[in-house]
């Protein structure tokens, strides 16, 4: 064992016990409390926390150095405890971030040193407050919509989210805010004018401004802001720029020029003469560092610039006229503070496709990309990044700084036609230095969006008798690609029906989808049509989709009434003989007219168009019956001459009219056929009428048989998607009517038995073969239509 004088041996007790004082004396403990504690509140336990022995703790003699003014903590000497000793505001304590209360704990017996340091965390007990409660905006009715105007911001002691957050105006169409960052975190808003002023409607616009911090629950303070509106036309200072970013080296000489502001006005003496100032946004820090010349707009240096306290200084500037009423343009200038000493981080794009197709496949490589750095050590080790949310990602291609830009997912041109990708290199040092590089990437557009219709189905109606070539309506569909693969072909997909093709009916113009009728349509034969129109782009391949077209035709009143009773075989009058001795309400005759028009333009009314004594006739104007209203006198003349017109519900209103001869005797005669004439009795029911009926039933029962064995033929055939438009069966629409008093509808044949009388004889003249046969088939009706004498005669 080695033997050490006594020098040495007091030389290493003396060497150890500087190291451990050292080491105890440069060690610093951390701790972290809320502000605003209560007095006497526990912080911290010194021997837990320090590694000391409780049981020794009255023979250690434990003080505190106290660094700060204020005696914020003290020890509890017999439990070795840290306590609150007077409440700490941390807004009062610091005026910075973070906030940290440094003291030290002293032990007398051995002598040892430790350094303690608080973080004081902030709560949220301070509302945001504005510098003044009110602010009085003058602004122009000439005022664009858009200019913005300095007001007041909100300032809360609060730290982080406790600050200030966001600011609310109260409702106003005129007017908004838009809310503004500081480099420093600091929230303010511009006042924005939405809508133009009217001073005549509007004189004064009282607004309020609230401040909203970001705490739990929030905090919030109010200003008032009066806008007073004044008549004028003068034209605001404008800057060329919104914003402005210029460097400046820190420690630069007082009375050096930063930079030259220069702001133009149009107009003309003083209204054009410009004043600069710093606005409210502007710190009293920031001014008390640069000086801005109110006449020429030059900024100069007269404080010390300092890169360890402040990076960048961000000033807002109005310049104002001197007009009447005063308007004022703003900026916002940032000037960052660059180290002497630093070097930033470079970007270097070897190579980048500025376009490519959408369709592009997941990993291609659009840029190779290397960065540098002069620096060394930690400042100059650098990453790169670009920003989020990017269908892009970084991919390393060698053991330097050398990256790959490569797609990693589906692009979609119509989404995102093209992106602006930011590349952003960052050293490590501290502060932090970094450089940006923006690319902007063009999508080129593939043929991968068929063309989209603006509608499901198409409806169009059209009024019949429409000249050829008429404009019926526009189909058109949309395609999001461009240039050929967004150019539409339209056309009408191929259908026939009834053996007319829909080429032969209708066109469409093949470039605007222009839909217009080839022939003129009548509603009594066709009602509608269905077909389909198909958009095609002219891609490669193309890509096309279609849509239903309804096509409805509209009934027009183009068919005048037909008189089918009393029947008219050979001319326009009607010769009717009565009994002189026919009572009041005696049924003379019955005039019965058909349309082959559709509803209003159907329904036929009846009038008198001459009428011998108005006293003596009566015209049912509903069903045309035509009854005596008295018994004839020997005043009344024997030849009578009654003019009915039928007019039917149209607009125009067509019409026909029939002539009936009455002849007045004092006894009916009884007339013979040349053929077989069978007297019947009305109240008899002999063979003949027997044999009528059965005729006349067989006649109906057959011809409604043909018409629904038609009508399953039709529907026998091969259906297109849509319902095709109906047929149409006969010369009468395709309606049901009830007509009183012995009066048939649905075909010509029905309304020829038309025997009507009170009691008597009932003489047919005539076969009914013969009568169906002479009935005309035309379904163009003429104004008036000529008959021969009535088919049934009345005899007392």
């Amino acid at each position: 064992m080695m033997h050490l004088s006594f020098a040495t041996k007091r030389y290493v007790a003396f060497l150890i016990a500087f190291l451990s004082l050292w080491k105890a004396t440069f060690s610093v403990i951390r701790f972290s409390m809320p502000e605003e504690m209560d007095e006497g509140s526990v912080v911290a336990n010194l021997p837990t926390d320090l590694g000391i022995n409780i049981e020794s703790l009255t023979k250690l003699d434990l003080r505190l150095d106290i660094i700060d003014s204020k005696k914020y903590l003290q020890i509890n000497k017999d439990t070795g405890e840290l306590y609150i000793g007077e409440k700490i505001d941390r807004e009062s304590l610091c005026t910075y971030t973070p906030c940290v209360l440094k003291l030290s704990v002293i032990i007398e017996n051995p002598l040892r040193i430790f350094d303690l340091e608080f973080d004081i965390t902030d709560i949220n007990d301070n509302a945001p407050h504005f510098r003044r409660d009110q602010l009085q905006l003058d602004i122009s009715e000439s005022a664009p919509p858009g200019v913005r105007f300095s007001i007041m911001n909100a300032v809360d002691p609060d730290a982080g989210s406790n600050s200030v957050k966001t600011y609310w105006l109260s409702e106003s169409e005129h007017f908004k805010i838009e809310l503004q960052a500081g480099t420093d975190g600091s929230k303010f808003a511009d006042l924005i004018l939405k809508m133009p002023l009217d001073r005549e409607k509007q004189a004064v616009h009282n607004l309020i401004l609230i401040a909203v911090d970001g705490g739990v629950p929030a905090r919030s303070g109010t200003a008032s802001i009066a806008v007073q509106v004044l008549d004028a036309n003068d034209n605001a200072p404008q800057f060329d720029q919104d914003v402005y970013t210029v460097d400046i080296t820190e420690n630069s000489p007082i009375g050096s020029l930063v930079m030259k502001l220069s702001a133009t006005d149009t107009d003309e003496g003083p209204n054009g003469d410009i004043v600069y100032n710093f606005t409210k946004y502007t710190s009293v820090l920031t001014e008390d560092i640069f000086y801005l010349n109110p006449d020429n707009g030059e900024i100069r240096v007269k404080g010390e610039i300092d890169y360890e306290k402040t990076t960048a200084f961000e000033i807002h500037v109005e310049a104002k006229d001197k007009g009447r009423v005063q308007l004022s343009g703003n900026c916002k200038l940032i000037f960052l503070v660059t180290d002497m000493n630093d070097n930033y981080p470079l970007i270097s794009i070897k190579s980048f496709v500025g376009s490519v197709k959408e369709s592009v496949a997941i990993g291609t490589v659009i840029a190779l990309i290397s960065v540098s750095d002069r620096d060394s050590a930690e400042n100059g080790q650098i990453e790169l990044t670009i920003n989020k949310q990017l269908p892009f990602s970084l991919q390393k291609s060698c053991e330097s700084h050398c990256y790959d830009l490569v797609v990693m997912k589906n692009l979609d041109r119509e989404q995102v036609p093209e992106y602006d990708i930011t590349l952003t290199v960052q050293d490590k040092g501290s502060p932090p230095l970094s450089d940006q590089e923006t690319v902007t990437l063009e999508l080129l557009d593939v043929n991968d969006n068929a063309p989209l219709f603006r509608k499901s189905f198409y409806t169009i109606p059209v009024m019949e008798n429409n000249a050829p070539g008429l404009l019926l309506g526009s189909v058109t569909a949309f395609d999001p690609d461009l240039y050929e693969n967004q150019y539409l072909v339209y056309y009408i997909i191929e259908r026939e029906i009834s053996n007319t093709s829909m080429s032969m009916l209708f066109s469409i113009n093949p470039e605007k989808g222009d839909v217009y009728a080839l022939k003129t349509f009548d509603y009594e034969r066709e009602k509608e049509f269905l077909f389909h129109i198909e958009a095609r782009d002219s891609g490669a391949p193309p890509l096309s989709s279609n849509v239903t077209v309804h096509i409805i035709i509209l009934d027009q009143n183009d068919n005048t009434p037909l008189i089918v009773s009393p029947w008219r075989a050979h001319g326009s009058v009607v010769e009717e003989v009565i009994p002189r001795s026919t009572d009041k309400g005696h049924l003379i005759a019955k005039v019965i007219a058909i349309d082959s028009d559709s509803v209003q333009n159907s329904r036929v009314m009846y009038q008198f168009l001459q009428v011998p004594d108005t006293a003596l006739f009566s015209l049912d104007q509903y069903n045309g019956e035509i009854r005596t209203m008295r018994m004839f006198s020997y005043r009344d003349p024997r030849h009578l001459r009654l003019v009915v017109i039928a007019k039917d519900n149209g607009d125009p209103a067509l019409s026909a009219t029939v002539t009936i001869k009455l002849s007045t005797v004092e006894h009916v005669v009884k007339a013979f056929s040349e053929t077989s004439e069978v007297p019947l009795e009305y109240d008899t029911f002999s063979n003949l009428n027997l044999y009528l009926l059965i005729g006349l039933g067989s006649v109906s029962f057959l011809l409604l048989m043909t018409i629904l064995v038609t009508i399953v033929l039709k529907c026998q055939k091969p259906k297109p998607p849509k319902a095709t438009p109906p047929c149409r069966n006969s010369v009468v629409n395709q309606r049901s009517s009830t007509v009183a008093d012995s009066t048939l509808v649905s075909n010509d044949a029905y309304w020829l038995f038309l025997a009507e009388t009170r009691k008597g004889k009932v003489v047919v003249k005539q076969p009914i073969s013969d009568i169906v046969s002479s009935i005309p088939r035309s379904t163009g009706l003429t104004e008036t239509s000529k008959s021969a004498a009535s088919n049934l005669q009345y005899s007392k």
